[in-house]
């Protein structure tokens, strides 16, 4: 979907329209969660400081998260998609694969299929998607990112070689920030620039990755469409807006983010055996501590309970608190639900 918690902010209020909007906190530790593309052109990005953001766009309107609106067009989202294949792999909160060589419908092409779904989207929604299709995941995704907002292309086998080798290696999947710097540092800047050394080089270089390496670049990519998949844990954390810097701050919001994780587990027909409590200090240095129970923790008495204890033998290392989060990890329980929903 394009800038989908901000289009819909847009789409709900008129006044909005047109505007540069970004959806997020606008507080001094405040994060843009979503940019419109008015603001975009600004600079302002997800993830981006708040601060930072209304630095680089005075005018920019924040708006708080409605995660329910999100949530309810997202089920809208779905239920298109299910018309078409029941192989729907979600990406992200507001992207998914489809495998549509099989498809419900029997329509030969993939890309008239994209079409389709777009302009059912926007019938339905109001909203606007992008699309890309290709002939394995990596290739679908890339193409998706190529002709936003609104936008449809087609990457075919015999393009694939030109269009990898003038991309910069930043874009390719599986190769973040500080991988792409390591690679620049290398003279790696283009997948042609990967492409010309060795299996063995790549391997030397960057371990059991430079194998993914080799295969990117030459567009090869063997993943399938999962529509099922395992979830390893559950968690949530809080950026507080004054670093905490007593026990009562400490042990109330403890309660809270407990009390969240409670829901979130239920939610999720979640089960894990391994609590893990993490903390970041006001000079940002980052600690956890976890613990492991024989039993899996299924209720919020055992979350606090147990969490106050970890944060008691910890709150003497340092003194002030910025942040603070949950998680619960190590299950081999499989979700009760195998019904797979998508967030856009």
């Amino acid at each position: 979907m394009d800038a989908f918690f901000a289009a819909i902010e847009q789409r709900n209020n008129p006044e909005l329209r047109g505007k540069p909007v970004a959806v997020g906190g606008d507080s001094e530790r405040g994060v843009v969660s979503t940019a419109s593309y008015e603001a975009r052109k600004f600079g302002i990005h997800s993830a981006m400081s708040s601060v930072v953001a209304k630095r680089l766009c005075p005018d920019l309107i924040f708006v708080h998260s409605d995660f329910a609106e999100y949530k309810k067009v997202s089920h809208q989202i779905k239920s298109i998609l299910d018309e078409y294949t029941d192989l729907i792999e979600p990406f992200s909160i507001d992207e998914a694969f489809l495998d549509v060589t099989s498809n419900f419908k029997g329509i030969k092409s993939a890309t008239l299929i994209a079409k389709e779904i777009r302009n059912r989207i926007f019938e339905t929604t109001q909203l606007t998607a992008s699309a890309g299709v290709s002939y394995n995941m990596f290739l679908a995704k890339l193409a998706s990112d190529m002709n936003k907002p609104d936008g449809l292309k087609v990457i075919l086998p015999d393009e694939a070689d030109k269009i990898l080798e003038k991309l910069p290696v930043e874009k390719f999947y599986g190769i973040g920030k500080s991988t792409s710097e390591r690679m620049h540092k290398f003279g790696i800047h283009t997948g042609l620039d990967l492409k010309k050394l060795s299996l063995f080089t790549l391997k030397r270089l960057f371990g059991k990755a430079g194998e993914f390496y080799y295969n990117i670049c030459r567009g090869i990519d063997e993943r399938k469409v999962t529509p099922y998949y395992e979830r390893k844990s559950v968690g949530t954390e809080r950026t507080f807006l004054k670093n905490l810097t007593t026990q009562f701050e400490r042990i109330t919001e403890l309660y809270h983010i407990a009390k969240e994780l409670d829901e979130r587990l239920k939610e999720s027909n979640f089960a894990g055996k391994t609590l893990t409590l993490k903390i970041k200090f006001h000079n940002f240095d980052q600690i956890s501590r976890s613990k492991t129970f024989e039993d899996y923790i299924v209720d919020f008495y055992s979350i606090l309970t147990n969490a106050k204890e970890m944060l008691s033998g910890i709150e003497t290392e340092r003194t002030s608190i910025r942040l603070m989060g949950l998680t619960i990890s190590n299950s081999n329980i499989k979700p009760l639900s195998r019904q797979l929903t998508i967030d856009f």
